[in-house]
């Protein structure tokens, strides 16, 4: 969770519970940090760590995003582990040009809970998996997969070749569009008027009235959701025929939208010649080798940008593992990738320290025996409707990312060469054209 106009779980709030010792700092709207120089405007969001709040750079005159971590000793050193490869990043990207987030500043702060370390970043828009929330999960044009996946490489390409930092945790949540996907929510354009003092009533507040905020915001979340399932009740009782208008929806403009992005949250960043943790990566988006502890380098956040490049093009996680009758979420995610993308090799199958605990001698799976495979450019055609030469062409892109020896996996900067991503769009041409005869239509 970092430093985006969205951030946070999902209609959820924090729990008045963790404001307390060893927890969250609770701000008030115009409490200063660190020596005045940033105002806090209004909350962004929230993580497990820590909370986010747009704020006022007097100093700059911009807004931010002003991290506040729980202050109890496990989560300053996380904050500090994460400043020291924000810093790194910062510091070998002087121009802002490598597609990662910007550590602006970064101190400490007392406050009655303990002393919170703070960290000041630039302020982003929404996440990509907002992206495609607000695109009905329908996937986006393929132009605008490309511009994004540049952003994504070029973070990359920066991350591995320049810095030698794996970021082991790469997922369209933790990758942020330069601005909001709604211009009201972005302060500049929005025209926010910047508050530098505490507003009327609230200049000894306390922690009380945040709590009592938080109390009242939740019996509202409880009402409005009371609501909506009695008004969903009244659809499915008139029958299907509204479902099915609603489902039919045309898919939403992304018309306007600002596609560049960059990657965010180094929590789990680490330096390729010393790491220090076995298990890392969202479930969804981890790689074959860390689930057989076969040791990793680069090419983990390969296979995660792999995985987040088809959920673009498609709406859809490319493995969505499950737990089943007899075998584990692990053995499932394995048996997904292979009827994807063939057989595991038997070196790579039974090389790991935990391949024992899910493949025989052989290198056939224990307990999943019956593999139904679907190849990646019939599944983008039969599946999501993609023409047969789009995903025929996005195919021989992604599917070496998704090797399963991670030595062939290429580099962003070959990614960043390949023919599909210097693809000039056809869509741009064509709306050229058509703006160019409505101009001689109203000539004429």
């Amino acid at each position: 969770m970092s430093c985006s106009s969205s951030s946070g779980s999902e209609g959820e709030e924090e729990g008045f519970d963790s404001y307390r010792k060893g927890g969250y700092h609770a701000v008030r709207i115009g409490d200063p940090f660190s020596g005045g120089r940033y105002i806090a405007q209004r909350k962004l969001g929230w993580g497990q760590f820590s909370t986010v709040w747009l704020a006022f750079d007097t100093l700059s005159s911009n807004y931010v995003a002003l991290k506040i971590q729980k202050s109890a000793q496990q989560f300053a050193q996380a904050a500090l582990h994460e400043i020291e490869f924000l810093s790194a990043a910062a510091d070998g990207d002087l121009q802002n040009t490598k597609c990662v987030v910007r550590l602006i500043d970064h101190f400490k702060h007392a406050g009655p809970n303990g002393q919170h370390l703070c960290m000041v970043l630039e302020f982003l828009g929404d996440s990509l998996l907002r992206l495609i929330r607000y695109n009905r999960y329908k996937g986006l044009k393929l132009d605008k997969v490309r511009e994004i996946c540049r952003c994504i490489l070029t973070g990359l390409d920066y991350l591995h070749r320049e810095l030698g930092m794996i970021h082991s945790d790469l997922k369209p949540e933790n990758i942020l569009l330069v601005s909001t996907i709604d211009s009201g929510k972005d302060p500049v354009r929005s025209g926010l008027t910047p508050l530098l003092e505490k507003p009327e009533g609230n200049a000894n507040g306390g922690g009380g009235s945040s709590t009592m905020n938080l109390i009242e915001k939740k019996l509202k979340r409880r009402a409005k959701r009371a609501v909506a399932k009695i008004s969903e009740r009244r659809v499915s009782m008139v029958g299907g025929a509204l479902g099915e208008e609603a489902s039919s929806k045309s898919e939403r403009s992304l018309d306007g939208i600002d596609m560049r992005c960059k990657v965010v949250d180094f929590g789990n960043a680490c330096w390729a010649d010393k790491q220090f943790a076995e298990e890392i990566q969202t479930r969804q988006y981890r790689a074959p080798e860390v689930i057989l502890k076969s040791g990793y380098s680069f090419s983990v956040d390969m296979w995660s940008f792999g995985c987040t490049a088809f959920e673009l093009v498609t709406g859809d996680m490319l493995f969505a593992p499950k737990e089943g009758n007899g075998y584990g979420e692990d053995e499932d995610h394995l048996a997904l990738m292979m009827e994807l993308l063939g057989k595991m090799p038997r070196k790579i199958a039974i090389g790991g320290a935990s391949s024992k605990d899910y493949f025989d001698r052989h290198g056939d799976l224990k307990r999943i025996r019956r593999l139904k495979y679907w190849p990646l450019d019939r599944l983008l055609v039969d599946k999501y409707k993609l023409p047969e030469g789009e995903a025929k062409e996005f195919a021989e892109f992604l599917s070496p990312v998704l090797e399963f020896a991670p030595e062939k996996r290429p580099t962003a900067q070959q990614c960043l060469e390949h023919p599909w991503m210097n693809v000039v769009s056809t869509q741009n041409d064509a709306d050229n054209v058509e703006s160019q005869v409505r101009n001689l239509k109203i000539k004429g």
